[in-house]
Parts: structure tokens; C-alpha cells; sequence
């Protein structure tokens, strides 16, 4: 293929210094080892980043990886639900019209990375400018998560405004992408044209996976190092579904050694950490977050690995979390609450999933695996290690992106 400028513009991504990296990233330095000039425009902060840059224009410029990162200043925020973070979409949206005519020569693609809608409206103004052909990567689909889970109604005014751009975007987009497999069928019923539609998974850095930083001793140390530990690393949030895997381990409290381990930051893990010292919960261990580029070392102590999400309607699209193609690469079996469709961990026989929100059902898959030799939980790790290799390396998925360009 021929070499293409593409701008992907992700207000919520960031670099594995700044945060934690991610598809955008990563996606763009697949595309630049392809030999496509990439520049990836990113807010200079958001409430994932853990180290944000210090920027002291509007627009700051790095080279990193074969491409390039351009830093658009925003204010900083308390937390996800601050009132800064939606003024800063307003204001990451208005500063996307000033990238006309700066940083080189124009691209051939745009590409704009929801959840936040008001960003598309100035991608869109870019690509008009500019005559680029403009891709909406619909990584979450808003405005229907925040009312399926955050309880908006669809008559508040925000929501109006952003359901009119979501539209808006399905109807003047060249090409919609999502890593929800099965979220054409809302795209659609919101009058998308079908044949625009293709799926782009969610995946993973092979280099990253396969050659991780070690542990600290600290860390370690925290980690049971017999008996069989499920383990969770991410946002301990309520869309996690956490309490579900709290609710498992008091139903399994009364074996000695099957242990839970929660690595990751979050606003409920102080609920959390309440209902286990309530419930006198000593086989659940609450660990600190860690770099990304320590998962895989930190996912090797885990006998398997757990992934629950809230039993809401919004699955029916599909899931698209970071953390299953981790999980899968690392050989270990998945147990799953999930109640939605296209879950790689029933495709790949690589797990056991049971229907969100239910403990007892969790529980049971947990003894499951629990019960199995060694050799078969390391055949049910193997597919799913194979399955990701083969799925979600992020070279193959740019392979795949490349093509719509």
C-alpha cells in the first residue's frame, strides 16, 4: 500500500510514561512501522493518566515510536465525574480546528476515537478542511452507556446533544470501525449505512506482552505463593463488577486455599476493601495499580483470570475491554461474568463465563477450574493464548485498518 498521513485523534489516550497507553497508541505505532506517517493528537490530560506532560503552548509536539504526538492543552480535573472534564471536551473539540494547515502536510485519513462525542464534531471540521477521508472508531457507544450505566435520562439536554452528534457521525463518516463486534446492528437502527461498518478489535503490543517488565518485591511479596489465586488487575470501578467477585469469595471463604487478588485503583475499591474487612474476608488481597508494562509478569503469579461486567442491555453489542486479549495472551483460563454477545473466551474455549451478576454461578466456575489438573488448565490457557496471537496482536489489526485507509 501506498504511504498515507493519518491523524488519529484520541482526547483520552496517552503513552505508557503519561498512562497507560492503548489501542490509538499503539495502533499508531503499528501504522508507522507499515511506513505511514502517523501523528496521534491527544489531550494534554485526562483523569487516566497517572504522570500527564507539562505543555506550555496550546500545541506541543513529540516523536516517539516513528510518530509523532501532538499534545493539545486542556485544564486539569479532580476526577471523572468533575465538571472540568466536560469542559474540557468542548475544549479539546474547539482546538481541533487549529491543527489546519500545521504539522506538516495534510492527512490523507482522519481518524476520531470516541467515548467523547464533541471531539468528532472538530475531526469532522479537520476533515473537510483538509479533504481527508474521515474513519469514527466507536470504542464505546455513546450516548446509550450513560444512560444503560450512568442513569442520564434521554431527555436531559446533554444527552440530546450528544445522541444528535453520534448520529451526526454514523451519517457523514466515510467509515465507522468499533472493537464492539456486534454494535452495527444500534449504528444501524441510528440510520448508518451497513456497508460502511467494519470491525477492529481491541488487542495488544506483541513486544510488550512478550518481553514484560518484572514485578517489584513489594508486589510479590503481596501475592499468594501456593494454593490457586484469582486474580483481577484494572479499574476497580462499578462497571467492573468487583462486588460480584467479592460476593464469590465470601461464598468460597471456607477454602483455605483459593485466594482473590485485586490489583488496580478505583473509585470502588475503598467500598470494596470495606465489605471484605466487614465480612472478614481474609482470602481477598487489594493490591496497588502497577504499569501496564508489568501485567503479563504480574498475570504469571494468577492461577486464572476475572473479568465481570453489570448485566446491562449495552453488552448485547459486544465488549471491547483492554484487559481479555491481556488476559488471554498470559495462558491463564478466564472465568467471565458476562451476560452479552461476541466474547472471545467462549470462541476460543479458553475459560468459563457465567451470567453477569451472579456469584453463586461465578463461584462454581471458580471450583471448576479449581478442580481441574494442571494439564488441563494449562490446555484451556493455551487456546487462549493462541487465539489471541492469532486475533489481537495490534501489527495484524493495523493490517487489518490499513486497508480502509
Amino acid at each position: 500500500m501506498n504511504k498515507k498521513t493519518v491523524w488519529i485523534i484520541n482526547q483520552d489516550a496517552s503513552t505508557p510514561e503519561t498512562g497507560y497507553a492503548g489501542r490509538s497508541y499503539y495502533l499508531s505505532q503499528a501504522l508507522s512501522r507499515k511506513g505511514h506517517n502517523v501523528k496521534l493528537v491527544v489531550a494534554s490530560y485526562h483523569h487516566l493518566m497517572h504522570s500527564p506532560p507539562e505543555c506550555s503552548g496550546l500545541y506541543s509536539e513529540e516523536v516517539r515510536d516513528g510518530f509523532q504526538i501532538i499534545w493539545v492543552k486542556v485544564g486539569r480535573y479532580k476526577d471523572a465525574s468533575s465538571k472540568g472534564r466536560v469542559l474540557n471536551w468542548f475544549r479539546f473539540a474547539w482546538l481541533l480546528r487549529g491543527l489546519v494547515g500545521q504539522f506538516g502536510e495534510k492527512p490523507d485519513s482522519v481518524i476520531y476515537s470516541s467515548p467523547s462525542l464533541l471531539g468528532y464534531v472538530g475531526a469532522e471540521y479537520l476533515s473537510r478542511k483538509t479533504g481527508a477521508r474521515l474513519i469514527f472508531d466507536v470504542r464505546d457507544i455513546w450516548p446509550l452507556t450513560l444512560v444503560h450505566l450512568g442513569g442520564y435520562s434521554i431527555h436531559h439536554p446533554f444527552i440530546k446533544l450528544l445522541q444528535w452528534i453520534e448520529d451526526r457521525a454514523y451519517k457523514n463518516s466515510d467509515i465507522v470501525i468499533s472493537n464492539l463486534s456486534n454494535s452495527v446492528e444500534h449504528m444501524c437502527a441510528r440510520g448508518m449505512d451497513r456497508k460502511k461498518f467494519h470491525w477492529v478489535p481491541n488487542g495488544f503490543s506483541l513486544d510488550e506482552v512478550s518481553f514484560p517488565s518484572p514485578l517489584s518485591i513489594d508486589i510479590k511479596d503481596q501475592i499468594p505463593k501456593s494454593g490457586f489465586v484469582v486474580g483481577y488487575a484494572g479499574s476497580v470501578g462499578l462497571a467492573n463488577a468487583n462486588n460480584i467477585l467479592l460476593e464469590a469469595a465470601k461464598a468460597l471463604k471456607s477454602y483455605g486455599d483459593i485466594y482473590f487478588v485485586i490489583v488496580g485503583d478505583g473509585a470502588e475499591k475503598k467500598i470494596l476493601s470495606e465489605f471484605a474487612r466487614k465480612e472478614k474476608l481474609s482470602n481477598v488481597i487489594f493490591i496497588d495499580s502497577i504499569p501496564k508494562k508489568q501485567i503479563q509478569s504480574l498475570l504469571s503469579f494468577f492461577s486464572c483470570c476475572y473479568f465481570g461486567v453489570r448485566d446491562e442491555p449495552i453488552y448485547q453489542f459486544g465488549i471491547g475491554a483492554n484487559k481479555i486479549p491481556e488476559y488471554m495472551f498470559s495462558g491463564r483460563p478466564v472465568v467471565m461474568s458476562y451476560s452479552g454477545r461476541g466474547d472471545p473466551v467462549s470462541k476460543a474455549g479458553s475459560g468459563i463465563v457465567v451470567p453477569a451478576g451472579d456469584h453463586l454461578n461465578l463461584a462454581d466456575a471458580i471450583l471448576t477450574l479449581y478442580s481441574l489438573s494442571d494439564n488441563e488448565m494449562a490446555e484451556m490457557g493455551e487456546c487462549g493464548k493462541k487465539f489471541a496471537t492469532e486475533n489481537f496482536d495490534y501489527d495484524c489489526i493495523a493490517s487489518q485498518l490499513e486497508e480502509l485507509l
